[in-house]
């Protein structure tokens, strides 16, 4: 009865305690003497802020230490983000989102849209290559408001609408700072293009719009935009064909008139426009405005055969010049001697392609005349059909040149000494000589410079489609050592041939600690046994190298002792 009644006591007393005594009594049980502050303090702070001030002081600090970084990674929101990163299999960074390949969804889409209120400092945003977000994007255009700093906004091949392209456009005036904008690879934007086009304001820098089924109208916007845009340095609108559709290319005309104006250009880049003589003579008027021009590329564009005498007389306006690719353009002779009439001006040309171009062959030696070795760095010259006096005078620039391409050349094989013997050390980085016809003594050819240490700053090398050279020739490559910095090499074998390694592997795989760069081996329809399969693999097991290997072409020798 004593302790039913002391029981009784105790609740009724605990009854009798005000709410505020109990609340105290917790906060005595949870802190230590030292950290207890005046009650006063502690019922002046609002019910959403409970901590009290004092006890955030040495985090306070701590962030001010850390930088501005921290407060933001201390937000409420700033977890969201995290999570929601870390489930894409990305990291955290306040500055850049890169999103590319992600597999985004609309769901996803519009989640991280509600998430940019917690990325204020954010200056790159890199959502290219989400295919499911074409159509929904006016979602996260309403919250780019969050993040006026981006400077870089993504969207390749997204499968973005036209709307989604207006969406983007008028959200332009909420990110003033943006310098480079690429919606490339989005066939589908092109009837909203114009509407965005009218909204570009500076400091944009880069445009990047390659096949987005650009049309006429859209040219003549973006004419106006180029002329309206004195930062405009790099254009890009390769793979708009519909460029140059209508009357007379009408649209392509206003695009070019544009350009005039757009006097920082240093890029420009029409490949695959479906240009026309008229559209060079178009383009070669407006080059008197664009001295600034560092790259041009023209390439790709058959419907010009025949029209580039009348675009050279323009191009000494390019003083600054130092990149001009005007490969498959299916060059006339015509064309090829008046674009070597025009070269001499063009004293800062460090790149010139004409590859692909069968006439070209033909000018070889004059290029080379004309051009300022000295400073060439590529004059690929792949699908050029060279003669035997077209192949020497490369020679003679070989020296000079970082990357040399003579594939699909026949006249290279039995005469690869030439070449080889020209290369300089610590200047060839790329050599590409596929389907060139070479011989077992080209390989050893190869083999020599290779000891001789002309190829020790190579990083590509293309020897693919040779099948006439014999086995120990591609086992001489290999033991010959000099080739450290090697990056990617490619013996494949023609798709319709196949031929066992066994005889060169060994060689191969005991090159590769030596071949510590490497991180492309490709070796399509070369037969390989299970045994070396597995010894090769071995090698390579703690490395990260891109391994092109036919998995269905097996070494008869080991087929027949499987069945066996």
């Amino acid at each position: 009865m004593e302790a039913a009644a002391g029981r009784r006591g105790r609740d009724g007393g605990s009854q009798r305690r005000s709410p505020l005594d109990v609340i105290m009594s917790q906060i005595r049980r949870k802190r230590t003497a030292s950290d207890r502050k005046p009650l006063r303090r502690f019922l002046s702070q609002p019910s959403e802020q409970s901590d009290i001030p004092e006890d955030r002081e040495p985090e306070a600090r701590e962030d001010r230490a850390r930088g501005p970084e921290a407060a933001g990674e201390r937000e409420p929101g700033w977890g969201r983000v995290c999570v929601f990163l870390q489930r894409l299999g990305r990291t955290v960074d306040g500055r850049s989102l890169s999103l590319a390949h992600c597999d985004l969804t609309a769901t996803d889409l519009l989640e991280l849209a509600t998430l940019l209120r917690w990325l204020p400092r954010l200056e790159e945003l890199h959502l290219s290559w989400n295919e499911l977000i074409g159509g929904c994007l006016r979602a996260l255009a309403a919250h780019l408001h969050h993040v006026g700093g981006v400077r870089t906004l993504r969207l390749c091949g997204c499968r973005l609408s036209a709307g989604d392209v207006a969406a983007v456009g008028d959200a332009l005036s909420c990110v003033p700072l943006l310098d480079v904008l690429d919606l490339s690879w989005n066939p589908g934007a092109g009837g909203g293009l114009s509407g965005l086009l009218g909204n570009l304001r500076p400091p944009l820098r880069e445009l990047h719009l390659v096949a987005c089924e650009l049309t006429a109208a859209a040219a003549a916007a973006l004419g106006e935009a180029a002329a309206a845009l004195p930062t405009l340095c790099v254009l890009d609108v390769s793979c708009n064909p519909q460029l140059t559709q209508g009357a007379d290319a009408g649209g392509f005309r206003e695009l070019a008139s544009g350009l005039a104006g757009a006097a920082a250009l240093t890029t420009l880049r029409l490949q695959a426009c479906g240009l026309t003589p008229g559209c060079l003579h178009a383009l070669g008027a407006s080059l008197h405005g664009l001295s600034s021009m560092r790259e041009l590329d023209l390439s790709c564009n058959r419907g010009v055969a025949g029209g580039l005498r009348s675009f050279t007389l323009h191009l000494s306006h390019l003083m600054h010049l130092e990149s001009l690719d005007l490969h498959q353009c299916s060059l006339t002779r015509d064309d090829l001697e008046a674009l070597v009439q025009v070269l001499p001006s063009l004293t800062a040309l460090v790149q010139l392609d004409v590859s692909s171009n069968k006439e070209a062959g033909g000018v070889v030696h004059q290029l080379v005349s004309v051009l300022p070795l000295a400073q060439m760095r590529r004059l690929p010259l792949n699908g050029c059909s060279l003669d035997p006096e077209s192949y020497a005078a490369l020679a003679l620039a070989a020296p000079h040149l970082r990357a040399v391409d003579v594939s699909w050349c026949k006249v290279v094989g039995g005469r690869s000494a030439l070449l080889l013997d020209a290369l300089q050390t610590s200047v060839i980085l790329e050599l590409r000589l596929s389907s060139c016809e070479l011989k077992t003594e080209d390989a050893h050819h190869l083999a020599a410079g290779c000891r001789r240490g002309c190829l020790s700053s190579l990083r590509v090398l293309d020897v693919s489609y040779n099948g006439a050279v014999a086995a120990d020739g591609w086992a001489a490559v290999f033991a010959a050592g000099g080739l450290g910095s090697l990056e990617e090499v490619d013996l494949s074998l023609r798709p319709s041939t196949s031929a066992p390694c066994a005889a060169w592997l060994p060689d191969l795989v005991h090159a590769l600690p030596r071949l510590a760069a490497l991180s492309r081996l490709a070796a399509q329809r070369w037969s390989i046994s299970a045994k070396d399969r597995h010894q090769l693999h071995h090698s390579l097991r703690r490395r990260s190298v891109l391994l092109e290997w036919d998995p269905d072409i097996k070494d008869a020798t080991s087929a027949s002792g499987e069945s066996s």
